[in-house]
């Protein structure tokens, strides 16, 4: 159960169409609100890389929100390549 003031480890792992684990260029986090409006965004670089294709961010949840979105995202082969997900929060 996650609570607000907690920090999680958010981790992504990203990956070619065929499963092969790859390292985009510009990796970033995004953390949405329900409504899809950004709350925060940071950029990622090799402290947060943990193995090849392998990102993960320590994020502090919010007080005031029961649920966030949060979205890793970078370039691959000029192309963008984008991970979403949600955590649920709980105040009690």
């Amino acid at each position: 159960m996650i609570y607000a003031g907690d920090t999680v480890r958010l981790k992504v792992n990203f990956r070619t169409f065929d499963g092969k684990l790859i390292d985009p260029d510009s990796v970033t986090l995004t953390i949405y609100d329900t409504t899809e409006a950004q709350i925060e965004q940071f950029t990622l670089d090799d402290t947060n890389r943990e193995d090849v294709g392998v990102f993960f961010y320590d994020y502090v949840t919010p007080d005031d929100k029961r649920e966030v979105i949060f979205e890793f995202s970078g370039i691959y082969r000029n192309n963008p390549i984008v991970v979403r997900d949600k955590l649920q929060i709980n105040f009690i």
